[in-house]
């Protein structure tokens, strides 16, 4: 069974970044979903895709596909450039580019 290693995104909800700090091992699907015939819901017998594991570290997470012999991937998510801003840069004189209301 193939395991995926990554972070979770930040919520469009929500604006804070706390929620993105631990490493996420989720296990793939080996066969594909179907259609409940009696209820119409999609569905599988995997219930190996219901396991969400959390770690404090991608090694951990490593580790872990490690001693269970699982295949895995690790996706790395890039680290955002936050530049700081102040509402007060908005009236400064010195301003290079153009401002408008």
């Amino acid at each position: 069974m193939r395991a995926r290693i990554f972070r979770r995104p930040k919520s469009a909800m929500q604006s804070g970044f706390g929620a993105q700090h631990h490493w996420v091992l989720e296990w793939q699907r080996q066969e594909p979903q179907r259609p409940d015939p009696l209820m119409g819901w999609i569905g599988g017998g995997e219930t190996q895709q219901q396991v969400v594991l959390s770690f404090p570290t991608r090694e951990e997470a490593i580790a872990y596909a490690e001693r269970n012999g699982a295949a895995y991937d690790v996706e790395i998510v890039q680290a955002r450039a936050v530049k700081p801003k102040a509402y007060a840069d908005n009236f400064r004189n010195d301003r290079v580019d153009n401002w408008s209301h």
